[in-house]
């Protein structure tokens, strides 16, 4: 485990130091991190492209690093945010699609191509299309996979949680790429990429990376890559996924949250750990338990449930190959939680 590595660490210096004498020295990361990103990235296709970009850092830690990597470049880039503001306006400093309201006003203002938002510590991404669409992380992480071995040749592999959209495994397949799906938790991609077994590697959370980079979500890498996809492809998000769907087939996937009760949990904890052959109505073609419960069913949708660890909710992800189909689904799912 990478946690308990750490602990070992900073057990030995503490150690070889002794009690009281522990010092510590400031590092400066930046320019390093961006220099990096300058090798990984092509800027200056973005800036050939004459792509205008909007950037939300969420008054987070991404302040002044992928906005001043554009500018740097020559690209027209405009951001909100861009101050310290030590309760996040008020809200979590989430990229997500509720809350980027500021960026697509800023977006509409400039004719923006892509706006590119980051979390509060810039690990976690949100990607908006041209048109104000909110692009969820599974397509992101998709269209990436997609682009990757289109751009860079890399087919080394690609990583996926268990609850994140399975267009990627008709990628993987259309691709010829060894496909490697983890339980939940960005330290299972990490250590793939630490051994280059993927191209890129990401979860349904919005957390991303890819190979030689670090082997950790990066939110300022995730909108940077995106905003060379669209540079270099010359269309926009929506229309990307419009192709790929009309390559490999369409996938609508979802994810909501469930309160139980005692009395519930218990039930339903037990329903979990049953055999089953038939998911209301339909027939199971593949049970997953690399982590929660993932039911594959005849037609390739597939639902997922995960207990939470620290509250009495269960995850439940559901995917169809079409939205009606999804609503079905994902009805159906909430009812075999409480039947």
């Amino acid at each position: 485990e990478v946690t308990k590595q750490i602990e070992q660490e900073i057990v030995s210096a503490d150690g070889a130091v002794g009690v009281g004498k522990f010092s510590s020295e400031p590092l400066e990361v930046k320019s390093a991190y961006l220099a990096r990103l300058r090798e990984i990235m092509d800027l200056p296709g973005i800036q050939k492209a004459g792509l205008r970009v909007v950037f939300d850092p969420l008054w987070g830690a991404a302040r002044g690093y992928s906005d001043d990597l554009l500018r740097e470049a020559g690209v027209q880039v405009a951001t909100v945010h861009d101050y310290r503001d030590v309760l996040f306006g008020g809200h979590a400093p989430e990229p997500d699609d509720h809350l980027l309201g500021p960026m697509r006003e800023k977006m509409r203002d400039m004719k923006a191509h892509i706006g590119i938002a980051t979390d509060g510590d810039a690990d976690r991404f949100g990607i908006v299309d041209e048109d104000g669409t909110f692009l969820q992380p599974n397509y992101v992480i998709a269209l990436l996979f997609d682009y990757l071995v289109e751009s860079r040749g890399w087919k080394n592999g690609v990583g996926k949680s268990v609850a994140t959209t399975n267009l990627i495994n008709a990628l993987a397949k259309h691709h010829k790429v060894e496909l490697h799906e983890t339980p939940v938790g960005f330290k299972y991609i990490g250590e793939l990429i630490k051994q280059d077994k993927i191209a890129i590697g990401g979860e349904e959370s919005a957390g991303l990376s890819i190979r030689r980079h670090v082997p950790e979500k990066d939110g300022v890498l995730a909108g940077l890559l995106c905003c060379e996809m669209v540079a270099r492809r010359g269309k926009s998000l929506g229309q990307q996924l419009r192709e790929l769907f009309a390559e490999v087939g369409s996938f609508y996937p979802t994810r909501e949250n469930f309160r139980l009760t005692p009395e519930v949990k218990a039930k339903f904890t037990e329903k979990l750990r049953l055999d089953l052959q038939n998911f209301c109505g339909r027939q199971i073609s593949e049970v997953v338990r690399k982590d929660g419960l993932k039911l594959v069913l005849d037609d390739g949708s597939w639902v997922c449930y995960r207990l939470s660890g620290t509250e009495p909710v269960v995850r439940v992800y559901s995917e169809a190959s079409s939205v009606s189909d999804l609503q079905a689904l994902s009805a159906a799912a909430k009812q075999w939680i409480f039947e």
